[in-house]
């Protein structure tokens, strides 16, 4: 996934931080993300997250708002407004570079700053919250021993993840007045919503306000056992493939024309957890995943890559067979492939080679009011199947009825 860092502008001229994840295929949407209060654009939930994406040829602008990161400006000037003012910047900054952003992401208060941007950007179809708050100001419960103070002194350094920052009585003030249902009301995009039950921030109660004040369409997914920052790898990815997977449902992505010599296109296959086994595999505008058992070091989230070979096997086999008798008129009412792979020396499959090589087992289960010599027909369609031609130069097959 190619990164690239640049600066831009925000709400009072101060330099953000930024970096753009690019797809490593055909760049085909881009999307804005906006990290929690006080953290960075770096933490792991948004990493993840725009790496799905950008393996789906979606780039992810991600930035540190003024005064956080490596952002100029002083966080203790900083309001929940500025915040926003921060986020139409960099819609700007990507518009300049002819990269307008169609979907928002938003963590935790950041997921409170898109929904109150989003009504004032234009291309905008998709909204996405993690762990937001319904009222700006809840984020003051991170504080509360030190309200008295700020109120006092009009500014006052807290802790915060066990970082020292300064709050002021202007951000409390401000904060105070940010209201979201009416934003909310006015989004003119598809929502998706993403809490956790459990998260011990921000309530679950939180995500259902927002989900109520919405307009169709929406959606609400839990993120069951995460805690609000994502910090478990596994958490961080479900909530990535569920975004990935909502977003090509709202957004346009239009791939190019395949290249000469490629009918089907490209399949890219992108590392997705580089501690792991798992990967992303886009052909087209189709995704999946595929990764290796437990027991292998992977963590069991998709296929195998021989359970892809196999499943290709099944699914030719089944089209072969649909496709025939459909020509035919014949009653085939349903039919379903079982397949076994492994490996076997060449002499056991009548091979003349003895070296060991794979082997297919093929179960076809035919259903419908068809006779005997209409079934033993569909069997020996079944080897016309171009990917068990392909296989069977350098693999055996054995078929069979079921």
């Amino acid at each position: 996934m190619p990164t690239e860092r640049f600066t831009f502008p925000g709400h009072d001229g101060q330099d953000l931080d930024a970096r753009l994840d690019r797809p490593d295929g055909p760049h085909l949407a881009t999307a804005l993300f906006a990290h929690c209060f006080t953290c960075s654009k770096d933490i792991a939930a948004a990493r993840r997250i725009a790496a799905r994406l950008a393996a789906l040829g979606i780039a992810v602008l991600r930035f540190d708002f003024t005064g956080l990161g490596h952002s100029a400006g002083e966080f203790e000037n900083t309001t929940f407004t500025t915040n926003v003012a921060d986020l139409k910047a960099a819609c700007a900054a990507l518009a300049e570079r002819d990269m307008a952003p169609a979907l928002l992401i938003g963590h935790s208060l950041g997921g409170a700053a898109v929904l109150k941007a989003a009504p004032d950007l234009s291309g905008i179809k998709g909204v996405v919250t993690i762990a937001a708050p319904f009222d700006p100001a809840h984020v003051t419960t991170q504080f509360d021993d030190s309200l008295p103070d700020i109120l006092r002194e009009g500014v006052a350094e807290v802790s915060l993840g066990g970082r020292p920052f300064r709050i002021s009585k202007a951000f409390l003030d401000d904060i105070a007045q940010g209201e979201l249902a009416p934003a909310i009301r006015d989004l003119d995009a598809a929502l998706l919503v993403l809490h956790a039950p459990g998260d011990a921030s921000v309530s679950i109660d939180n995500a259902s306000q927002i989900f109520l004040a919405a307009k169709h369409p929406k959606s609400f997914v839990t993120l069951d056992d995460a805690d609000h920052l994502l910090t478990s790898a596994d958490d961080a990815e479900y909530a990535a493939a569920v975004i990935a997977a909502w977003a090509g449902k709202y957004i346009a992505l239009h791939r190019p024309a395949p290249p000469v010599g490629a009918p089907e296109g490209v399949l890219r296959v992108s590392e997705s957890d580089p501690d792991g086994f798992l990967q992303d595999v886009q052909s087209g505008p189709h995704h999946i995943l595929a990764d290796e058992p437990e027991a292998y070091g992977g963590t069991n989230q998709g296929l195998t890559p021989y359970g892809l070979l196999s499943a290709g096997l099944g699914a030719c086999t089944s089209m072969t067979i649909r496709m025939y008798a459909r020509r035919k008129g014949w009653p085939l009412t349903h039919v379903s492939v079982d397949v076994v792979h492994d490996k076997v020396h060449g002499q056991d499959a009548n091979s003349k080679t003895e070296a060991k090589i794979d082997s297919f087992k093929r179960t076809i289960h035919l259903e419908g009011a068809l006779d005997d010599d209409q079934r033993q027909r569909l069997r020996e369609i079944a080897d016309r199947c171009p990917v068990h031609q392909t296989l069977e130069r350098t693999s055996h097959i054995e078929t069979k009825l079921a």
